[in-house]
């Protein structure tokens, strides 16, 4: 069984890689491990599929080397991902840059990569698992749990290790690894982080918009902010997904990870601290427990003058100033011991992969083996929130397409 290009992967980017090269009239395989394709973005922008985004900056994209999406992106741009989708009848639907189908379902995304595969007369083969590929001199031997294949190229778009249930089952990693290839430390991203501290168990169930920074060994890494999630184990929400992978990537390296909240980040520390003065000669005949009501959630105010260290039925007129300096340094500056986060299964993507300085950013083909192209989270470059993995997944499918 002969092909042009075998596409080892069935998901966002394997498809645009599949659709890319058969529009330049090549012989198209997909194959995918999964009884179906495209599983993850069903799972994506929680079923309403955040395909891409308008705004962009240079730290949306993250890796050893993030700017190596540069060269991928500027021939398969946001304009390009829109006009693409339009083409096979996607309306979008702007919601402050980020970008939604107007069907409100991330099914219709599938549904016209899938019209597109069909159209094209591109095969796809499920439910078989690549054991090995072996390079000979007319191209690629690609072997499966069933039988084997021949093409002059193939396309790596096995994804990472993330939500293994949807198809990213890390097998990608290993094929690399075969043909030379490095693989920067596997750790998830755009997830949750748990901590063994008890006080969690008081606030499970919390929401309250905070900033957030980074600690790794006493020093910040990185700072966000947005609606914190506060768990019975943790902390989560959009603020800690974005900083998710420099923590995983701490904790691999057996550094100490930590994560510092400010629940008032509206004022400055001198002034949290001078409202809370204000607010003791106003409050004092009433308990600790009272005083801070309609300043933050009822919950969160009970753990944070238990952490303190005070007592929520002493008379606010009783507190002294030092404890009410403990008491602020609570509220401005919480710091969280992380000791784990989320597993792959419930990360959204991983950080790390296969090491970007042995492929060109050009082509997307491997600098060591001619015809070895790679796509989308294989690839050492992960991104935030946003639409940004998947963004990752269209331009270097088409570029891989293109040049395979």
């Amino acid at each position: 069984m002969n092909y042009d290009i075998i596409v080892v992967g069935g998901g966002a980017s394997g498809l645009v890689a599949a659709i890319t090269a058969a529009k330049n009239r090549k012989k198209v395989l997909i194959l995918e491990h999964k009884d179906k394709i495209a599983k993850k973005i069903l799972a994506t922008g929680n079923g309403k599929c955040n395909y891409t985004n308008t705004y962009y900056d240079d730290t949306v994209f993250r890796g050893d080397s993030p700017a190596f999406v540069l060269p991928v992106l500027e021939q398969f741009t946001v304009n390009d991902t829109i006009r693409f989708f339009e083409e096979l009848g996607v309306y979008p639907k702007d919601r402050n840059g980020y970008l939604y189908p107007n069907s409100g379902q991330a099914q219709t995304i599938l549904d016209v990569l899938r019209m597109e595969i069909e159209r094209l007369n591109v095969e796809v083969i499920c439910e078989e698992h690549v054991a090995s590929i072996k390079r000979q001199k007319q191209g690629f031997v690609v072997t499966t749990n069933k039988k084997s294949y021949q093409s002059a190229s193939v396309i790596l778009a096995t994804g990472g290790k993330a939500s293994e249930n949807l198809g990213s089952d890390g097998s990608g990693y290993e094929l690399s690894k075969s043909f030379g290839h490095k693989i920067t430390p596997i750790v998830p991203a755009l997830t949750a982080l748990r901590s063994n501290m008890k006080c969690f168990k008081m606030v499970a169930g919390v929401r309250t918009d905070v900033a957030l920074t980074l600690l790794i060994n006493g020093k910040k890494v990185t700072e966000e902010s947005g609606e914190l999630q506060l768990t019975d184990y943790g902390i989560s929400g959009i603020p800690v997904f974005q900083i998710s992978r420099y923590a995983t990537r701490g904790l691999h390296d057996k550094n100490k990870v930590e994560a510092e909240i400010d629940f008032l980040p509206g004022m400055t520390y001198q002034d949290a601290t001078s409202f809370l003065y204000e607010r003791k000669q106003l409050r004092g005949k009433k308990s600790l427990e009272e005083f801070l009501i309609g300043l933050l959630n009822s919950k969160l105010c009970a753990m944070l003058i238990k952490e303190a260290g005070l007592d929520p039925k002493k008379k606010v007129s009783d507190v002294t100033n030092k404890e009410l300096n403990a008491l602020a340094n609570k509220i401005k500056k919480f710091v969280v011991t992380i000791d784990s986060a989320n597993s792959f299964d419930k990360a959204q993507v991983c950080a790390g992969g296969v090491n970007t300085r042995d492929i060109n950013p050009d082509t997307m083909e491997s600098k060591l083996v001619k015809g070895l192209f790679f796509a989308g989270e294989l690839v050492d470059i992960d991104g935030t929130c946003g639409g940004y993995n998947l963004q990752w997944a269209w331009s270097s499918g088409y570029v891989a397409g293109m040049h395979a």
